[in-house]
């Protein structure tokens, strides 16, 4: 609920501060006395476009704020939460400050905003129509929110929008596998082409240091091979070391008979000179049978370390690096593979997912369809007051463009102003004047499940009288049960029917037209009604027909 509008220096207004109340507000003032103004005001704090015309002349900037009742919008609340705005204790403090240069400022609880932000909490504190304007039957997506409401299919339609989600997720999970598969199929190739090879290489840890000692050699075989053969001529044989230190050992063992503590250590040395002879002996044996191999056997050594080292260059590691790359690479591959028990679950998930929202989005169409007749029968029975009798309300739904979180449908107020002309988007055919009481008739219809709002009606009663102004009257105190209403009106029978009434005057002050709002009460309330009634000159027969409008309306 709005609770106040303050305004600085704007058009003829100096310094004006305007307490709200809930309920019907009546509107009221000669023509050109500045109620326009209010409602530039208050279009200014909630975001409508600035301008530097707005600004009171000689001023260099002029200002409007509006504060609002918010406790129990969970909406603006979430809004706030994600926009990192402060919260005011459930009130919301909406501030614009217009430049005379063009420029402007945006406020929200005393934190600095965008325009475009500030109009987003202005759309849903404030609802504006006029003789130019009504967004509610202009804006097709908050039609479909109206038929929603209307029809109790919120659940239903929440229901709707989380399938829809979970089909577009799974949509997403199905696309970007198919994306994998297609961006990765030339990595695939490379991989598997890779991981054979190294297979059929069958690397092994520590293999290269091992190949390039038996290259080496198997490459100086004939080099070693005379000096191997003097190592075993100077070591084996009966003039060999190997026997000339079996013969000390003996000789020893013979002079141990003799004296065994003075040779102890003797003997044990010769032992030892024994034993290490004939291990080097069976060493240069064992390298002198390896070096008599098959030089093929040279050839398939290079030919391995040759491949390991190609295979290590191609990768650009070293080869003892290999093992650990084959695994790396077989598990990448793994993770690649084209395999289609994946795309098919994916597939699944997929088309699972479409057929739930299906599903939920054609229930939300019958519902939607059943609610359409209802509200247009509804809508329809309200016409003949407002001066609309011969006027024909429908609600049109057909296929959306493409499916999204509200369903499947399109939803379209259309309308028909007389018997035989063409039917059309009610935005088109009515008339101002026929619009806005085409809007105040929905708005009576779905004043139960529509959110709560501030509603402005600027002169919905124009072009009207009589009988139809106090219908439309009726209908507007009717409609002030479950919203906040202000309506500008020139028609007594709909000013009789405010809870509150203002009236704006434009009063010369020291050289200056200045515009003030005064709050109608008794006496005064009466004779304003009576002058609208009479006009300039109010006579008490004027008067006595105020006074009975305002009984009638207590």
């Amino acid at each position: 609920m709005l609770l106040s509008l303050t305004i600085r220096d704007i058009v003829l207004i100096e310094n004006l501060n305007l307490s709200w109340t809930p309920g019907l507000t009546t509107l009221t003032g000669e023509t050109g006395a500045g109620k326009s103004i209010l409602l530039d005001a208050l279009g200014l704090a909630t975001g409508a476009r600035g301008e530097a015309g707005l600004v009171r002349q000689g001023c260099k900037q002029g200002s409007a704020t509006a504060i609002f009742d918010c406790h129990d919008r969970a909406d603006i609340a979430a809004l706030l939460h994600a926009n990192d705005i402060p919260e005011n204790n459930g009130e919301l403090v909406l501030r614009r400050v217009q430049g005379a240069d063009g420029k402007g400022r945006a406020f929200i609880n005393d934190t600095p905003v965008s325009i475009g932000l500030l109009a987003r909490f202005g759309e849903a504190l404030v609802e504006i129509h006029g003789q130019n304007e009504s967004q509610t039957l202009t804006d097709g997506g908050v039609q479909l929110d109206l038929l929603d409401g209307f029809a109790a299919a919120l659940d239903l339609r929440t229901e709707t929008s989380d399938a829809y989600q979970a089909w577009q997720a799974a949509a997403t999970t199905l696309a970007d596998y198919q994306a994998h598969l297609a961006k990765s199929g030339d990595e695939i190739e490379d991989l598997k082409r890779s991981v054979e090879e190294l297979k059929r290489l069958a690397p092994k840890a520590g293999e290269a240091e091992d190949l390039e000692r038996l290259r080496r050699l198997q490459q100086n075989a004939g080099k070693l091979s005379g000096a191997l053969a003097a190592i075993v001529e100077r070591l084996d044989g009966e003039a060999g070391a190997e026997a000339q230190l079996n013969d000390a050992v003996r000789a020893g063992e013979r002079a141990v008979a003799v004296d065994a503590e003075a040779l102890g250590d003797v003997m044990a040395s010769l032992e030892r000179a024994r034993v290490e002879v004939t291990e080097a002996l069976a060493q240069v044996q064992d390298v002198s049978r390896r070096l008599q191999m098959d030089p093929a056997e040279l050839e398939a050594t290079e030919d391995r370390l040759f491949a390991l080292r190609d295979v290590a260059r191609k990768h650009r590691c070293e080869i003892d690096a290999l093992p650990d790359l084959l695994a790396t690479l077989s598990e990448r591959l793994a993770s690649l593979d084209d395999d289609p028990a994946v795309l098919k679950r994916y597939q699944k998930a997929c088309d699972d997912a479409l057929a739930q929202y299906q599903a939920r989005a054609k229930a939300l169409r019958q519902a939607r369809m059943a609610a359409a007749t209802d509200l247009d029968t509804a809508v329809n029975a309200e016409l003949p007051d407002l001066k609309l009798a011969a006027a024909r309300f429908r609600t049109e739904i057909s296929d959306a463009a493409e499916a999204g979180p509200k369903g499947l449908d399109r939803v379209r107020f259309l309308a028909q102003t007389n018997p035989g002309t063409a039917e059309g988007a009610i935005a088109k055919i009515a008339s101002g004047g026929e619009l806005a009481r085409f809007m105040l008739a929905l708005k009576v219809v779905l004043a139960d499940v529509d959110a709560p709002r501030c509603l402005i009606f600027d002169e919905v009663d124009a072009g009207v009288g009589g009988a139809v102004a106090e219908a439309v009257g009726s209908r507007l105190r009717q409609l002030a049960r479950h919203h906040q209403v202000l309506v500008v009106t020139h028609a007594p029978q709909v000013a009789a029917r405010g809870q509150t009434h203002w009236r704006v005057q434009k009063n010369a002050q020291d050289g200056r037209s200045l515009t003030s709002v005064e709050d109608l009460i008794a006496d005064h309330r009466r004779e304003e009604i009576a002058r609208m009634l009479s006009g300039a000159q109010v006579t008490d027969e004027a008067r006595a027909a105020a006074e009975k409008l305002l009984e009638g309306h207590a």
